[in-house]
C-alpha cells in the first residue's frame, strides 16, 4: 500500500527528474519557432506541485493527491502543462476519500486522469503525450489480473510509456521525419519514472542542473560570442572566417592553427580538401584573416567584440531583473461593471494597446513565455466585472485561460479563443456591450477568423518543412502559423510574406515591430510596405516592443 507521504515524494521526484533533463526535452519540439518548450512548461507545471508538498504534512495519500492536483491546475503551463495536470487531477478523483492506495487503485485513478485529459482536448491526436498516457494505463490495468503489488504495477506502467513513446513517431509522420519521440510523452514518461523511484525503491532523485547543449549546439562550432558570457573573457574580438582552398596551395593547415594559437584561444578549426572554418579569441583579428588568406580566399567573415557583447548583456539582465522585482501582483476587485476583459501579450507597447483598447488587466506572456493557469486567474479576480472576457492570443495557452472558468466563484469567466494578438485586437473592436455575451462572443470570434497573421521570427533550431531546409537563426515567416518564408533580414521576410498575403479583397494592414527591430529598420519597413501596397490597402503601425517576433503584421 502507498500512505501520503509516499506519495508526496513521488511526486516531489517526479519534479526533480523531469526538471533535470526539460532542456533535452525542450529539444524534441520539431517546428522551429520559438515556443512555449514543453520540457519547461512541464517542469514548472509539477514543480508548483513540488513546492506546495514541501511545505506540507499531508495526513494520507488522498490529501497528498488533493494538494497536487491544486497546485498543478493553478501552475499549469502551455498544453503540455495542462494535459499533465488533468493528468493528476483525475488521479486526485481516484484517490479521494483514501487513506492508502493499493495497487489497484493507482491504476484505477490514473484511468480517470487519462480519460479527463483525453476530455479536454476537442480533437484528440495521437502519438502525443495523450497516447503515452493511455496506452501505460491499458498496460497497468491489464496487468491487475495478476498483479497487485504498487510498485510493481508502477513500473508496468513506466514500462508501457516508454514502449509507446517509442512508438509515437510511427503515428505522427512529422515526428519520424525529424528522427524523435514526442516532447509531451517523453515529458510525461519522465515524470512518471522519477515517482517509480520512490514507489519501488523509495529513492527521491535529486534535481540535478542539466549540463546539456542542444544537437544544433553540437553541430553549430560556430559559436557565438555570447556564449562566453559566463567565462573570463581573455581576448576581445571572436573571430570567425572560411577559407575557400586553392588547390595549389600545399600548406598544411595545421600550421594556421598552430599561429592562431600564438595570438589567442578558444580555438576550433576544421578543414577539408575545399575548406578551411576557423573560429578564434583574438586581439589581432586582421591578422588571424591574413595568415587565412595565404590558403585561398575568405568566402564568410565574421568578427565580433565579446567584451561589448558582455557588457549589453549585463545590462540587458539588469533591466529585466529590474522589471521582474519591480512587478506588482494583480490586485482583487469586486465584480461591481457588468464586462470586463484581461488579455495576454508581451512588450510593453502592446500591453498599453490593449489597454487602450479597454482591457482592464494584461497578462505578460505569449510564445516561449506561457502565463500559468494562476497568472491568468489572478488577473481575472483583479478585473472588476460580472462577466470577464479572456483573450489567450496564442494557441498555446487557451487550454490554461480555459481552466479558469470553474475557478472564478464570483464571476463569469468568458474565453474567446484567439490565437494570435491580431486576432485579438479585432475581437476586442467589435464588442458590443448592448449585446448579450453569447452573441458577442459569436462576433468576436467571426472577427477574429477575418484576420490573416503574418509573423516575423527565428528559427530556433534546425529543421526541415516540406522542401524547405531550415537553419537554427535564420529569419522565418509565418503566414496564419504556417511556415512558408526564410530569409536573412527580418525586412525581407516581411517584404515576402506580405506580397503573399496582401490581395485585392483585403483593405487594412496593421504592422507591429518588436522590440529587437530598430526604429530605423521599423520606418524602412513601413516605407516599403507603403511603397509597394499603399493603393490596395490602409497601412497602420504600431511600435509593440514584442520579443520573439520582429513583426506581426495582420491582414483583413
Amino acid at each position: 500500500m502507498i500512505n501520503g507521504e509516499t506519495l508526496k515524494q513521488a511526486i516531489i521526484s517526479g519534479a526533480n527528474n523531469i526538471s533535470s533533463i526539460k532542456a533535452r526535452i525542450n529539444d524534441l519540439n520539431i517546428f522551429p519557432v520559438p515556443d512555449g518548450d514543453t520540457g519547461t512548461n512541464m517542469s514548472m507545471t509539477i514543480t508548483a506541485a513540488a513546492e506546495a508538498l514541501k511545505n506540507a504534512e499531508p495526513a494520507d495519500v488522498s490529501e497528498t493527491a488533493h494538494i497536487t492536483a491544486s497546485a498543478m491546475l493553478r501552475g499549469a503551463r502551455g498544453n503540455s502543462g495542462v494535459i499533465t495536470s488533468l493528468l493528476f487531477r483525475g488521479i486526485s478523483k481516484g484517490l479521494e476519500g483514501k487513506a492508502e492506495a493499493s495497487g489497484a487503485d493507482l491504476i484505477s485513478a490514473l484511468g480517470l486522469g487519462v480519460e479527463a485529459a483525453y476530455n479536454a482536448v476537442t480533437k484528440p491526436t495521437e502519438g502525443t503525450i495523450l497516447t503515452v498516457a493511455r496506452m501505460a494505463y491499458e498496460a497497468g490495468n491489464e496487468a491487475l489480473e495478476n498483479e497487485q503489488d504498487p510498485a510493481a504495477l508502477w513500473e508496468i506502467v513506466c514500462e508501457a510509456a516508454a514502449d509507446a513513446l517509442e512508438l509515437t513517431p510511427t503515428m505522427l509522420p512529422v515526428l519520424k521525419k525529424a528522427g524523435v519521440v514526442d516532447a509531451g510523452g517523453k515529458g510525461i514518461l519522465t515524470i512518471f519514472e522519477g515517482m517509480l523511484s520512490v514507489i519501488r525503491d523509495g529513492i527521491v532523485v535529486e534535481y540535478e542542473e542539466e549540463a546539456y547543449e542542444s544537437e544544433a549546439a553540437d553541430d553549430d562550432w560556430f559559436r557565438s560570442a555570447a556564449a562566453e558570457f559566463d567565462q573570463v573573457i581573455n581576448f576581445t574580438y571572436c573571430t570567425e572566417f572560411i577559407v575557400g582552398r586553392d588547390p595549389e596551395v600545399e600548406t598544411d593547415p595545421n600550421e594556421l592553427r598552430l599561429y592562431l594559437e600564438t595570438i589567442g584561444d578558444s580555438i576550433v578549426m576544421v578543414a577539408d580538401d575545399e575548406i578551411i572554418k576557423v573560429h578564434v579569441h583574438t586581439e589581432q583579428p586582421g591578422n588571424a584573416m591574413q595568415h587565412g588568406l595565404e590558403y585561398g580566399q575568405l568566402l564568410t567573415v565574421k568578427v565580433e567584440n565579446m567584451k561589448e557583447q558582455h557588457k549589453k548583456a549585463k545590462e540587458d539582465n539588469d533591466k529585466a531583473k529590474a522589471k521582474a522585482e519591480a512587478k506588482t501582483e494583480p490586485v482583487f476587485a469586486e465584480p461591481t461593471e457588468d464586462y470586463g476583459f484581461v488579455t495576454v501579450a508581451a512588450g510593453e507597447g502592446l500591453s498599453n494597446l490593449f489597454y487602450e483598447l479597454g482591457c482592464a488587466n494584461v497578462v505578460s506572456g505569449g510564445q516561449s513565455m506561457n502565463p500559468s493557469t494562476e497568472d491568468i486567474l489572478a488577473a481575472v479576480m483583479a478585473t472588476p466585472a460580472k462577466k470577464v472576457f479572456v483573450l489567450p492570443n496564442n494557441k498555446n495557452i487557451i487550454m490554461a485561460a480555459k481552466q479558469t472558468v470553474d475557478m472564478a466563484e464570483d464571476r463569469e469567466v468568458i474565453i474567446v479563443p484567439t490565437r494570435t494578438i491580431p486576432q485579438g485586437m479585432s475581437a476586442l473592436l467589435v464588442f458590443d456591450p448592448d449585446s448579450d455575451a453569447e452573441t458577442n462572443v459569436e462576433n468576436m470570434m467571426q472577427a477574429a477568423k477575418n484576420v490573416s497573421t503574418g509573423q516575423v521570427t527565428f528559427a530556433a533550431r534546425d529543421s526541415e518543412f516540406g522542401s524547405k531546409k531550415i537553419k537554427e537563426g535564420d529569419i522565418i515567416g509565418l503566414d496564419n502559423g504556417k511556415l512558408t518564408v526564410t530569409e536573412k533580414t527580418p525586412n525581407k521576410a516581411l517584404y515576402r510574406l506580405a506580397k503573399s498575403m496582401i490581395d485585392k479583397e483585403m483593405s487594412f494592414v496593421t504592422l507591429i515591430s518588436g522590440e529587437d527591430v530598430s526604429d530605423e529598420d521599423a520606418q524602412a519597413a513601413v516605407e516599403m510596405l507603403e511603397n509597394r501596397f499603399s493603393d490596395q490597402v490602409d497601412i497602420t503601425y504600431i511600435k509593440g516592443d514584442q520579443p520573439i517576433y520582429y513583426y506581426i503584421f495582420s491582414v483583413e
